[in-house]
């Protein structure tokens, strides 16, 4: 860590923080909904089939929910100990968000939890079902609030500054701020995104290990089939959200584009080598005047550059390259969804149509296509939003504390060592619990289950084998 001052080290600390925090209510967010459609399904139908892909899944739900809920804690410790400025400054409205998500979300969530996990037995299946309608409920809820504070940071409004203190003028504009409802929607489709592909891609696993029962096919096939439809909303979305940044955040958007100069018929560029030092594009492979049009609708309309913002626009490079891998990832997750989906559709009467190998193992790679692509476009937001911790408000140079470089330096050591065991772990759970049944005829999981004492749903009376 020789060489680095305390502000930058508190930055990374933070960064690796949520990093590390966001991949889990990113997929707890949108598999509560997957788990309230199978639940639906099996009420309405009565196939236990429906039923099975509910218990396997509802167990990832649990793991992931208590891993968002132990590094979202230690997130919110560095707001006091590396980050004083913050609350000082804009703490009349991030205190009251951050409350109303822990009151109105998070202890709903925790609450239905305990009924979806262990009190099916013990209530009625409408009961049950309106649990697991309300854990999901929450789960969103949860990422209203918490995007309405990173939205007011990012484009503030309904506040006056009074003795170097924010104060709300309106919470109605603070919560519904000008970014706020692209940001929302970009960020739930990223999240059924990722989950999409986290349970094509277990099921895929599942089905190359010949585990291939009517639960794991309808959870494959839902997965595969919400990316399908996702993605195109996604690549809509995102592109309104662009439109946002470049009117009420174009330092940002020039960084995305890799935009130097002001000027009139601006090229897209495809893949360059940012220079900063130089103020330019190395290597550019680029078509002219195609960001003009997509950012203006004009072939020859004009684009603020980074020329217009010196001094006050975010680190180039990281911005550029983050936002190139977040493209990609989608073109790519667009490719594989509807190629998979042309695969498995029977498109002709009589006709059936199954996984092959290739799709299955292709799946299998996507499994967590999600959380890169939600990592990449997270730090367009963040690192984008430098200098400023809220913009035009507060940079993040005052915000940040005095605490030794030292010190954090140990405390990040200790994070980044602990994030890395836990994020290891999580992967492995997951794939331990979608291996098949042992040769001994024991449920898939019952070891682990027994440590971890999850209790198993009985079997709905009446209900048909499919």
């Amino acid at each position: 860590m020789e060489g680095l001052d305390g502000f930058l080290l508190a930055r990374i600390q933070f960064a690796a923080n949520i990093t590390f925090h966001i991949l889990f209510p990113t997929i707890s967010i949108s598999l509560g909904w997957v788990l309230l459609f199978f639940k639906l399904r099996f009420v309405k139908t009565g196939q236990q089939h429906w039923m099975d892909a509910y218990q396997f899944w509802v167990k990832i739900f649990a793991l992931t929910f208590a891993l968002g809920v132990v590094s979202g804690i230690t997130m919110s410790f560095q707001f006091g100990t590396n980050w004083p400025g913050f609350m000082e400054t804009v703490g009349n409205i991030a205190g009251p968000l951050l409350a109303y998500e822990v009151l109105t979300a998070f202890f709903l969530e925790a609450t239905m939890l305990g009924v979806m996990l262990f009190g099916r037995s013990r209530v009625s299946e409408t009961t049950h079902t309106v649990a697991t309608w309300l854990v999901a409920g929450g789960t969103t809820l949860s990422a209203f609030w918490i995007l309405a504070l990173n939205s007011w940071m990012q484009t503030p409004a309904g506040f006056e500054m009074i003795n170097g203190q924010a104060h709300v003028t309106s919470w109605f504009e603070v919560i519904f701020n000008p970014s706020f409802p692209y940001r929302l929607v970009h960020m739930l489709l990223a999240s059924g995104l990722t989950v999409a592909f986290l349970v094509a891609g277990i099921s895929a696993y599942r089905w190359l290990r010949q585990d291939r029962g009517a639960d794991v096919m309808a959870s494959l096939k839902t997965g595969v089939y919400l990316a399908a439809v996702l993605i195109p909303l996604q690549i809509v979305a995102g592109d309104l959200h662009g439109l946002n940044t470049l009117e009420h955040q174009p330092a940002k958007l020039a960084a995305m584009e890799g935009i130097w100069k002001t000027e009139k018929g601006v090229p897209a560029v495809l893949i360059a080598w940012p220079d900063e030092k130089a103020k330019t594009n190395r290597y550019e492979i680029a078509i002219p005047k195609l960001a003009s049009l997509y950012l203006t609708h004009s072939w020859d309309g004009e684009v603020k550059g980074l020329d217009q913002f010196e001094g006050e626009h975010p680190p180039v490079a990281p911005v550029f390259w983050a936002f190139r891998i977040m493209v990609g990832v989608g073109l790519l997750m667009l490719a594989v969804s509807w190629a998979t989906s042309f695969q498995l559709a029977p498109w002709k009467k009589g006709q059936t149509r199954d996984l092959t190998v290739w799709h299955a193992r292709v799946l299998v790679a996507m499994t967590f296509a999600g959380w890169v692509a939600l990592i990449a476009g997270w730090y367009v937001t963040e690192i984008g939003r430098q200098p400023w911790l809220v913009s035009g408000v507060l940079t993040a140079a005052d915000a940040a504390s005095r605490v030794p470089a030292p010190t954090i330096a140990f405390s990040l050591v200790l994070y980044l060592a602990l994030y890395l065991s836990l994020l290891v772990a999580y992967i492995t759970v997951v794939f331990y619990l979608a291996r098949p049944k042992p040769q001994d005829g024991k449920p898939r999981g019952e070891r682990l289950e027994d440590q971890l004492n999850v209790v198993n749903y009985p079997e709905k009376k009446g209900a048909s084998h499919a």
